[in-house]
């Protein structure tokens, strides 16, 4: 887990109004409590000005990208103007499988039609269906599975045509 994700897990933490909220990872343990105005007005700014802590160390190394390789290119807009965006009707936590040992609801090339479920979002410990809207094909999957997400963030692109 980089520090990235750690800043948007304390964004999505201090949206979501609890109190506190406890994430266990195989070699990380992260805590966040709120209850301090400062840390929900702006958490990252609030966490800035803390004093420094000793840093958190993984048991297993993160992977590095392969040598050689570069970022996939980004579409035009006018390329994605004619896909149909899902967005997340709700903040929480975006899971592409109903269980950790059940297979992904879409994947990328998968023809959907409409009422299929793409994914679940976790709020409040209710998994929330997120259903499409339209018949098509999946194109993209614009968020990493286990990864919160924000009222309105695109979640798929799709191919209505």
């Amino acid at each position: 887990m980089d520090i990235k994700e750690i800043q948007n897990l304390i964004k999505f933490v201090a949206k979501s109004g609890a109190s506190e909220v406890s994430l266990e990872m195989d070699d990380v343990k992260i805590t966040i409590k709120t209850g301090d105005d400062k840390v929900a007005a702006d958490p990252i700014n609030y966490m800035q000005q803390l004093p420094p802590v000793a840093a958190v160390m993984p048991n297993a190394p993160l992977a590095a990208p392969a040598a050689g390789t570069t970022a996939a290119p980004v579409p035009e807009q006018n390329e994605t103007d004619k896909y149909i965006t899902i967005k997340s009707p709700i903040i929480g936590t975006f899971y592409r499988k109903p269980a950790p040992d059940k297979p992904l609801f879409v994947e990328v090339g998968q023809q959907v039609g409409e009422g299929d479920v793409l994914c679940v979002i976790e709020a409040m410990k209710l998994f929330n269906e997120i259903e499409s809207e339209i018949s098509g094909k999946i194109v993209k999957i614009l968020v990493d599975d286990s990864s919160p997400v924000e009222f309105d963030q695109p979640l798929f692109l799709i191919d209505p045509s």
